[in-house]
């Protein structure tokens, strides 16, 4: 199957076959370059996805905690990780098949050129040799006429008895003449047509089927490179495969690490307050100072005047720190964090702890190295001053001491969070054995009876406590008890703002400890002030508005 035998007489369809086998090729490289344009915007447009739903890292608040979060920024990860693979398709598509592609088109180009312009040469040599022969055809065909003309002339006189014999010799040369140079002729047309059948011979059988050969070549080996690039086509895509399938299983184990009950406890430990929940309100009441009439035989007590007491003074002033159900405290935050709930404060001592001992480490490593550095340069003088590194060393033993003395205050911090978070859990337990009976009554002197008839009441005074505690808290609103204590120990309270108290006396609670160590209590007769926390036994109602707990 050669193209030199079978398509001998069809110069200018193959002439068209190739031009087209150009074209398809150039075709073909366009398509590449277009699925590249498509791979590299789909790459860019992945990575302007991942950068518009990706973290921005301005500070350590914002990074992800909850399982569900780190599982989508792992996703985007492995998903920017993807984009790079696309980027690799199309890296290697235009490397290995569009540029091998155009390269080989020119290559095409000039050797499809050159084979062309051997046929069209060859066939020009062929026609000038046919006109060679032909040309001494008619020549030869002309002289035989010229000859025959010549012979007619002089048997025409030789026959003609008037004729001359001068001019019957005149005509026997005329047609020697003509006789030789119509051999002459012939003798050349016989050359002319001998080597013009060599050449067409020559032409048709070995030059033409040479040049058709290598126009075949060329265009099996433009087939071959088609394949090729196919192949390289799918085989760009067939290298990431790999890398996109760890992508792929890297966005299934980031699914596969949401874990709900992680995120719960996340949220638990984020807004833990660490505060009591609300007790029960305890029975206020406010009939002690009201005399009993007499019904049913019984003796009534006179009634006393002016022993009422106004229900604002009973129940306190308003402004109390009631962060579960109520306002927020508002001011500046507090370098110990006391401006925050226990278990959040706690959380924020223990970071900065941590912080500080980190930084305490890293300045601990420069110490050391400076000192190695100093011992080199004592050891070795022409590398250095041992003395111009005593500033920097005597900075960093600056910092070291300035960073223990830090980790040394927010250790004590900590250490009265910790202590006073066990404390209330110790008396939220204690709440259950000396929880007050509601329907109970109760005396001044702590003692309790559910026989009305049997109370005997004292008589409360009014008193008007008024200091620079109390301040804060002059409000028309009043401040509910939220529980009630009883003092373990006996108190004096001769500062301002404090409230004296005798061992086992029972005072209502209107405002917990707010990590100062002092509670505010209130008598029944409305009397207001601080006691200390450590002298008590609280017990906080469970349904008590503004009551908070430490969990």
């Amino acid at each position: 199957m050669s193209w030199g035998t079978e398509l001998w007489d069809q110069f200018d369809n193959l002439d068209k076959h190739t031009q087209w086998g150009i074209d398809f090729l150039e075709k073909y490289a366009k398509f590449v370059k277009e699925r590249i344009e498509i791979e590299q915007n789909y790459a860019k447009q992945l990575r302007n996805l991942v950068k518009k739903y990706c973290l921005k890292r301005s500070s350590k608040d914002e990074e992800p905690r909850f399982t569900s979060c780190v599982a989508f920024y792992n996703i985007l990860n492995e998903l920017n990780d993807y984009a790079g693979q696309r980027e690799v398709v199309a890296e290697e598509l235009g490397y290995r098949v569009y540029g091998e592609l155009l390269r080989y088109s020119q290559e095409l180009k000039t050797e499809r050129k050159m084979h062309l312009q051997e046929g069209r040469k060859a066939q020009q040599y062929l026609d000038m040799c046919w006109k060679q022969m032909d040309n001494s055809k008619k020549k030869f065909e002309r002289e035989c006429k010229e000859a025959e003309k010549a012979q007619q002339c002089y048997e025409r006189l030789d026959n003609d008895t008037n004729a001359t014999k001068a001019d019957v010799e005149k005509a026997k040369q005329q047609l020697n003449l003509r006789t030789h140079m119509a051999d002459e002729n012939k003798n050349e047309y016989a050359a002319q047509l001998q080597n013009y059948n060599g050449e067409q011979h020559k032409h048709f059988y070995i030059v033409i089927p040479q040049i058709y050969k290598h126009l075949q070549e060329m265009d099996e080996r433009r087939t071959i490179k088609l394949s090729e690039c196919y192949k390289g086509f799918a085989d760009s895509e067939r290298k990431v495969i790999p890398i996109i399938s760890k992508c792929l299983d890297g966005m299934i184990s980031a699914a596969k690490s949401v874990d709900e009950r992680r995120d719960s406890q996340i949220v638990i430990d984020s807004f833990k307050s660490g505060f009591e929940p609300p007790g029960d309100f305890p029975f206020e009441d406010y009939s002690q100072h009201i005399y009993r009439t007499v019904s049913d035989g019984t003796i009534s007590t006179p009634k006393q005047e002016g022993m009422k007491i106004d229900a604002k003074t009973t129940v306190g002033k308003a402004k109390g720190k009631l962060w579960l159900f109520g306002k927020k405290p508002k001011g500046p935050a507090q370098e110990d964090f006391s401006h925050l709930p226990p278990e959040q404060r706690r959380k924020k001592l223990q970071q900065r702890i941590d912080e500080l001992n980190r930084e305490l480490q890293k300045e601990t490593d420069q110490k050391d190295a400076l000192i190695k550095m100093k011992d080199v340069y004592e050891k070795n003088p022409q590398m250095g001053d041992p003395s111009s590194l005593q500033p920097k060393l005597a900075e960093t033993m600056s910092n070291m001491d300035r960073l223990r003395m830090e980790i040394h205050k927010n250790e004590a911090w900590l250490s009265e969070v910790e202590g006073k978070v066990a404390a209330r859990g110790d008396r939220r337990h204690s709440s259950d054995i000396n929880h007050l009976v509601t329907q109970g009554r109760e005396s001044p002197e702590g003692s309790y009876t559910d026989d009305a008839n049997q109370e005997v009441r004292s008589p409360p005074q009014q008193h008007s406590h008024h200091n620079e505690f109390d301040d804060e808290f002059e409000d028309d609103d009043p401040l509910p008890a939220i529980g009630h204590c009883k003092a373990i120990y006996p108190f004096d309270g001769h500062n301002e703002g404090t409230l004296a108290m005798k061992e086992g006396e029972v005072l209502y609670i209107i405002e917990e400890d707010k990590g100062d160590g002092w509670t505010r209590a209130r008598r029944q007769n409305g009397e207001e002030g601080y006691v200390p926390t450590s002298y008590i036994d609280v017990t906080l109602e469970k349904n008590s508005k503004g009551a908070v707990t430490y969990i």
